[in-house]
């Protein structure tokens, strides 16, 4: 029997010159002629102005990005159907066998991983999974289903409540798609043991991606400790093990109590969590001539879309000056960014400059990312979205 064959969508040569080069996006603009099929996330095939086959991807039927490639291979030459799918999520699983030692581990790392618009973090026996594409979103209960029977996992969670499907035209949820009752499990980071609420704390539970960076800093703090947007105390308990005594600053009442928590459970005696708003605890830290031996600056996005990338550079930019003013000579300085439409550059750049406000001279110590379970996709800059940079002020 002949196998049926998937709605075209021909794409611009500036598009499909793309695609070829390994970018596997394409937006809407770049569209000659859309899929002629209503069904949400299907599965096209790609062909350039001349009909030459580019390859299939996830259609979106609302997004401004219309098409995420799966495969350069035409219809003709590979199936795209759940077996497919369920390869990729193997191969992706397998990656992570360096990592088999962590209890805390992202298993799915959405383009990075040849599964566009999906995400999946594994916490014990806990996964919450998040779908970035109209693709992946209408699929999503399949995945539960199949990582639960890779992986053991007794709880899968759906946490669909990222802004990013604001931009996609996907309704926001948050709901078990695997497994009954609560969604609390407990992981690691290196020594420390940490414990979250699949269904009620923020993003995928935690953030992984800092979990190196984290213990990173432990081996390089000392004295005094400031750890600021300290979210569930990942770097405040990670100085903990090098510093005297650590401040961990979080805005988010909730986020405070599970610090805290997280700190007593650990035996972290000398950290102390404050629930309060960073950029003021930095003013009042500026004005009164308090002074600390290692400062983490690791703020939320704060560039969501290009447009807005000038305002959150002067943020990035009155948190650094503000934190390198806060440091005594010889300290570390820790910074973070996690937005993506900021490259690495421009980061470096600001940094730089804010020593220079601040008549600091500084050495750059390291240029960090996100861990191994994080990669980084070649061709698609995005990927790169974590910058760590570590700074010692000389002076």
């Amino acid at each position: 029997m002949a196998r049926p064959t998937p709605p075209t969508a021909r794409v611009s040569l500036k598009g499909a010159k793309a695609l070829r080069k390994g970018n596997p996006w394409l937006y809407r603009t770049e569209l000659l002629e859309p899929p002629q099929t209503e069904e949400r996330g299907a599965v096209v095939s790609v062909v350039d102005p001349q009909g030459n086959p580019v390859g299939q991807a996830f259609y979106a039927q609302r997004s401004p990005l219309a098409l995420r490639l799966l495969t350069r291979k035409s219809p003709a030459e590979e199936k795209v159907d759940e077996a497919f799918l369920r390869h990729r999520l193997e191969l992706s699983l397998a990656r992570r066998a360096p990592l088999r030692q962590r209890d805390g581990v992202r298993l799915v790392h959405g383009e990075a991983d040849l599964l566009p618009g999906l995400f999946v973090d594994r916490y014990g026996a806990g996964l919450s999974l998040q779908t970035l594409s109209e693709g992946m979103d209408v699929r999503k209960e399949w995945v539960a289903r199949t990582l639960a029977e890779l992986t053991g996992a007794s709880h899968v969670v759906c946490r669909d409540d990222a802004s990013g499907r604001d931009f996609e035209g996907l309704t926001r949820e948050v709901k078990l798609l695997h497994g009954q009752g609560e969604a609390r499990f407990s992981y690691h980071e290196g020594e420390n043991l940490f414990e979250v609420d699949l269904l009620g704390d923020m993003k995928t539970g935690a953030f992984l991606d800092q979990v190196d960076n984290h213990v990173r800093a432990g081996e390089l703090a000392r004295g005094e400790g400031l750890d600021l947007f300290s979210y569930h105390g990942g770097f405040a308990l990670a100085l903990s093990r090098t510093c005297d005594s650590v401040l961990a600053v979080e805005q988010d009442a909730k986020a405070s109590e599970r610090a805290r928590a997280n700190a007593a459970r650990n035996g972290r005696t000398n950290v102390t969590v404050e629930n309060a708003n960073a950029f003021d605890v930095l003013r009042r830290f500026s004005e009164s001539g308090r002074r600390f031996d290692t400062v983490v600056v690791d703020p939320p996005g704060l560039a969501k879309r290009r447009e807005g990338l000038a305002t959150a550079l002067r943020a990035y930019h009155e948190l650094n000056l503000r934190a390198l003013k806060c440091l005594r000579p010889e300290g570390l300085l820790v910074t973070c960014s996690c937005s993506g439409k900021l490259t690495r550059e421009a980061f470096e750049e600001m940094v730089l400059s804010a020593a220079s406000d601040a008549k600091r001279p500084v050495q750059i110590l390291e240029r960090r990312g996100a861990g191994l379970d994080h990669p980084v996709l070649g061709g698609l800059p995005e990927t790169e979205y974590l910058k760590a940079f570590f700074v010692r002020v000389l002076l």
